[in-house]
């Protein structure tokens, strides 16, 4: 890690906390807007709608450079190994995120969503070779299963969907963590971080666009005429650019897990909210029992979390910690102890 600025150094406390609430309050918004432009208006190409939000962050990080508002790296080769493989989780969050939004009601895209928190601590353990304390790991246990047990009474199921949330959790998790080992990379930065992704994956994606037919259908959509639509499209846009921002910003300051928490603090908003707001969720007292233990749980894991942030990173470990071990047998597979 790099040191620290006089600006970091003096509220650090101050920083870390904007940068949480800015990212919470970006990821509601964009998946409020995103669910109006797939759902309300059924917009047929997620795919499209994320290489709109890639374009805007190349722009908008373009403009600024050139303004000298912001600085990072001219790009040259060391680039790709620099931020490999950066570039492809974000593709694949990028594109799973908005395909599951668009397969799944709000609450229920919230609820799968805290399985992100599970995959970010066992890659942390796996990659940081981090530690965590009992009551950290037993209340991931129980938002997964709150999680599981909302899932098991949903309605309106649907495994594709299901399969992009969980695939989106996957790259979310493996994003969160490299975003930080990155963060750290000379001559990069957090504005760099943000710029190559974008422009290294939004030529492959538009390509994919294309030969699959997805560009076709975003190009015919038939309101395209309506202004509504279009400021709906141009917001998701612009709010994918001020995400990912968010992300790098949240991650810059924080740790990844840190970051995982802020969204499920988020989701407790966005899943009730989508109750009423979407029209696609099926009520049932199983599933919105579920939903609430979940986010209960989501909660308190939160309140563990920032609590105990100060003492557990300037301990190397206590008698109360758990630490994960990962393994890998001769068969390739990975176990946890």
């Amino acid at each position: 890690m790099s040191a620290k600025t006089s600006q970091e150094a003096e509220h650090p406390g101050l920083l870390k906390l904007s940068s949480a609430v800015f990212y919470a309050g970006s990821s509601f918004l964009i998946t409020v807007v995103n669910k109006t432009v797939l759902t309300s208006f059924r917009f047929p190409s997620y795919m499209c709608l994320g290489i709109g939000q890639m374009i805007t962050t190349i722009v908008v990080l373009y403009a600024a450079k050139m303004n000298k508002t912001v600085q990072f790296q001219d790009f040259d080769r060391s680039i790709l190994l620099k931020i490999f493989p950066l570039p492809l989780l974000y593709v694949g969050n990028h594109i799973t995120g908005l395909a599951s939004t668009k397969k799944l009601s709000l609450p229920m895209f919230t609820v799968l969503r805290k399985f992100t928190i599970l995959m970010t601590m066992i890659l942390e353990a796996y990659v940081l070779r981090k530690t965590f304390p009992k009551r950290l790991v037993y209340s991931v246990v129980a938002i997964v299963l709150g999680a599981m047990f909302a899932a098991s009474a949903d309605l309106a199921f649907d495994v594709e969907g299901y399969t992009f949330i969980l695939l989106n959790d996957a790259f979310t998790a493996a994003s969160s963590v490299y975003t930080k080992k990155k963060l750290g990379t000379e001559g990069l930065g957090k504005y760099g971080v943000l710029f190559y992704n974008a422009l290294i994956i939004v030529i492959p994606t538009l390509l994919a666009s294309a030969f699959t037919g997805d560009l076709h259908q975003a190009i015919t959509f038939e309101d395209w005429v309506k202004a509504t639509f279009i400021f709906c499209f141009l917001m998701s846009c612009f709010m994918g650019f001020v995400l990912m921002y968010s992300i790098i910003l949240c991650s810059h300051y924080n740790s990844a897990l840190t970051t995982t928490v802020v969204g499920a603090i988020k989701n407790v908003a966005v899943a009730y909210v989508g109750i009423f707001v979407g029209g696609d969720y099926l009520f049932s007292w199983t599933n919105f029992l579920g939903l609430t233990i979940c986010m209960s749980g989501g909660l308190v894991y939160s309140y563990l979390t920032f609590n105990n942030k100060t003492s557990s990173e300037s301990e190397e470990g206590t008698p109360e910690q758990l630490k994960i071990h990962i393994t890998e047998d001769s068969t390739g597979k990975c176990s946890a102890n």
